[in-house]
């Protein structure tokens, strides 16, 4: 089945550019130049991942997110932010209205394909709900079994569901606030440091270069 891909930019080369590379690759590109329209595109369309450009005319893209999140029809739609704005509070505020990952521009066509397949491959990830594999790393969650290059970790429970949450969505920046809200619940009263203690020790078994700490915002688990 033919991925579907809306790009959203009101620089028409740019779009023009991604369209060319993407359609090279087998996508089924749309294209639209501002936030409304990218709003109406994807209600018609239904794409399986926008590219959304933020500064734009008559809405803007965290506005455009904001209301396609809302969409239940669009609930499984991947957003990836592609703008020439590097500033760490648009990254927040993209990962606030739903966000699935920030890619600064100008980027090369080949390193945008890679980032990409890696997007729309979490659809992979998300069918295994019971049991998770990355690479080395298999997480078990009806036995609550972490085991790497074959070897059982012990990992409390609390570990185990962040863990298991990171690793569910690779590339996928959580903020603490939705790792609070997960793991811990919104009725139990914890500390930001609850997080941070609990990706070290997490780091201790599995390694340091699993898990990536985005400043100001929160983790990602990196494949």
């Amino acid at each position: 089945m033919v991925q579907k891909i809306l790009i959203v930019d009101d620089e028409s080369d740019i779009v023009e550019l991604l369209k060319y590379n993407l359609e090279k690759e087998g996508y089924k590109c749309y294209s639209a130049e501002n936030g409304a329209e990218a709003v109406l595109k994807a209600k018609d369309k239904k794409p399986d991942l926008i590219l959304l450009d933020i500064m734009m005319p008559v809405m803007d893209g965290i506005e455009a997110c904001r209301q396609i999140r809302l969409e239940e029809s669009l609930k499984g739609v991947f957003i990836a932010f592609l703008t020439a704005r590097a500033e760490e509070y648009s990254e927040i505020a993209g990962f606030e209205v739903g966000a699935d990952d920030y890619i600064t521009k100008p980027i090369k066509p080949r390193v945008l394909i890679s980032r990409v397949k890696a997007i729309l491959s979490r659809t992979k990830n998300e069918a295994k709900a019971d049991t998770i594999t990355v690479g080395d790393l298999e997480i078990d969650r009806n036995t609550f079994n972490v085991t790497l290059r074959g070897n059982k970790l012990v990992l409390p429970k609390k570990e185990f569901e962040l863990l298991y949450l990171l690793a569910s969505k690779p590339d996928k920046v959580y903020t603490r606030e939705s790792i609070l809200n997960k793991v811990w619940g919104m009725d139990v009263s914890v500390v930001d440091r609850t997080i941070d203690v609990h990706i070290r020790k997490i780091r201790e078994k599995i390694g340091d270069d699993r898990i990536q700490t985005i400043k100001g915002v929160g983790y990602k688990f990196v494949v």
